[in-house]
């Protein structure tokens, strides 16, 4: 065998063993008398040493080690004069007797160390190489720990681990498809899936009551940091529920993987209606660690000769507590952080509550020091607080509020990565009017169900009418969402007719589940985790890439294996497809 214990597990006890370790080799330390080597597997290093009393023939091999060597070392474990606390390792050294080569090795683009030099492009040109470092092989070690968790659960409570297929048809609704052309049937496509949602609603009608897959997904959109072309959900299912019998189980769920991998205990999650979540906190995802509302403030500041805010369909303040000392530079570098593209402001207005009762604004010329007054009385201001203020259409101006509570938040360090306040936002709209397309498209799919009470205002006022659908939100991130589904013929062939599509184009794409609603299909529900998102999240990290063995970057691009690549022409003309690229000027 090539090794008879790993470089983590040898103790105190062990000492006077002889034992075989092979790995890596993570440097090696010449003080003359004695060499020191540290060998790296996966489960920790071990120190090696070579002094006055190792034999000639191991002595001279050392000569032609070099870092990332892969080595087979044969000795006796002993107790270490200088211990080193920092590894579990730390007591013991093994006096080396053998030494032997596996596979030489180049020296590695960055160190592979948990503080490597090595920047993001090359660690992801080199991932085989970044993988070895602690820090990403712990998060992949916690990401099989979490999918471990998740079966274990969902096992437990008789959901059916079921594969559903990876080439589908494309449907129309939601992001891009990726595109398969089929080679058999010349002209034709298949779709990378988005998610399993048919699929797993055929489920429901066959019977299999209850489903689970933890499952690879596929959408062609613009990348961001949480973001990836592909990435994993946990996709369930179930039948002959409602709403509150899917939100019990799945924060039960949730519950048992922070119990199982933080070792935390998280009992409260709050249910809040989309409506408050927007007019509250400006996001369909509010983060609740912190308050710092929004406030509706336009009947308090209209009127006063003031033509940004007499003209603003919406005024809104939030009131960041003990900001009032914030200089002039820093109210200018927020007024320019509101006014970046992604915010899209036009201005900020703040008010400054003194010490001694008395306030500062940027608008004193057209307000009073009463009036001013009102306005700290009604957000809640108190002396030493700041309050700022924003106008224009209500729903982007809720939105940029949004954005600005979160980095007023994140300056005051109230968003602590070690506290998780979950909530379920529910209620949301059931369709949202696009006016590029002059339609009204599915907020979350079409095949989510309104809410009882709403459906007769489908043929009457359909943007008034409120899903039965809800999202998983945590810190603010987006970790889960679905919905009772729609389970007859008729009302969802209303819900195509809302959304545009003629009976022929409805029953093209869909067909199949509609007929599949004629044999008997059960009231069922469902939810589907962003796992990546998921994973990052109890590993503290921003980016969903880290928690991914091999990510693509924010191009789509896996520029380890340089993918996406032009394919040879045989391929492309097996397939009958002619590129028709424009030649770059």
């Amino acid at each position: 065998m090539f090794r008879t214990h790993t470089c983590g597990e040898l103790r105190m006890a062990d000492v006077n063993t002889e034992v075989t370790l092979a790995g890596w080799v993570q440097r090696i330390r010449d003080l003359g008398a004695m060499t020191f080597i540290d060998l790296r597997d996966r489960y920790g290093i071990t120190q090696l040493v070579v002094d006055e009393e190792t034999n000639e023939l191991v002595t001279t091999k050392l000569t032609e080690l070099g870092r990332e060597f892969v080595i087979q070392a044969k000795g006796t474990v002993r107790e270490r004069s200088s211990k080193n606390s920092n590894i579990e390792t730390g007591e013991i050294e093994i006096a080396l007797s053998e030494i032997q080569i596996l596979n030489p090795a180049e020296l590695p683009p960055f160190t592979i160390q948990d503080n490597t030099d090595g920047g993001d492009d090359l660690r992801m040109k080199y991932r085989y190489l970044d993988l070895r470092r602690n820090t990403v092989r712990e998060n992949l070690i916690l990401r099989a720990k979490m999918a471990h968790a998740v079966r274990s659960y969902l096992n437990d409570k008789k959901f059916i681990e079921t594969e559903t297929p990876v080439l589908i048809k494309s449907t129309p609704e939601g992001a891009r498809d990726f595109i398969v052309p089929s080679r058999m049937n010349e002209g034709e496509f298949y779709a990378l899936p988005q998610s399993p949602q048919v699929f797993k609603q055929l489920l429901m009608i066959a019977g299999f009551d209850r489903y689970y897959q933890i499952v690879k997904c596929f959408r062609d959109e613009d990348l961001r940091a949480d973001r990836q072309p592909e990435f994993t959900q946990i996709d369930c299912e179930m039948a002959f529920v409602e709403q509150k019998d899917v939100l019990e189980t799945f924060e039960g769920l949730t519950k048992f993987l922070f119990k199982e991998t933080l070792n935390l205990e998280i009992k409260e999650f709050p249910w809040m209606p989309y409506s408050e979540a927007m007019e509250k906190y400006g996001s369909d995802k509010p983060d609740i660690r912190f308050e710092m509302l929004i406030n509706d403030i336009s009947e308090t500041v209209k009127g006063k000769g003031f033509g940004v805010f007499d003209s603003a369909e919406f005024i809104g303040a939030i009131c960041a507590p003990n900001c009032a000392t914030y200089s002039r530079k820093q109210l200018d570098q927020l007024t320019n952080w509101v006014k970046r593209p992604q915010i899209g402001a036009k201005g900020l207005v703040y008010v400054k509550c003194n010490d001694d009762g008395s306030f500062k604004s940027s608008v004193d010329k057209f307000y009073s020091q009463d009036d001013l007054k009102q306005w700290a009385d009604a957000v809640g201001a108190k002396p030493h607080d700041l309050i700022l203020v924003m106008s224009g259409d209500r729903d982007k101006t809720l939105s940029a509020l949004g954005e600005l509570r979160l980095e007023m938040g994140t300056q005051l360090e109230l968003r602590d990565k070690n506290i998780f306040k979950p909530l379920w936002v529910v209620d949301f709209p059931l369709l949202e009017w696009n006016e590029e397309t002059q339609r009204f498209h599915a907020m979350h799919h079409p095949f989510t169900a309104p809410k009882p009470e709403d459906v007769h205002l489908l043929d009457t006022d359909p943007g008034k009418v409120r899903a039965n659908a809800y999202d998983l939100v945590i810190n603010g991130v987006e970790i889960g969402g679905g919905s009772v589904r729609i389970y007859n013929s008729e009302l969802q062939a209303t819900m195509f007719d809302k959304l545009g599509f003629t009976t022929e184009e409805a029953q093209t794409q869909f067909g199949f589940l509609m007929n599949a609603f004629k044999y008997g299909a059960p009231p069922h529900a469902g939810i589907a985790f962003g796992f990546d998102r998921l994973v990052s999240m109890f590993a503290g990290l921003d980016s969903i890439r880290d928690v991914i063995a091999f990510p693509k970057n924010n191009s789509g691009r896996d520029v380890m294996i340089d993918s996406p690549s032009p394919v040879a022409q045989e391929q492309l003309d097996e397939l009958s497809l002619k590129l028709n690229i424009k030649e770059k000027e």
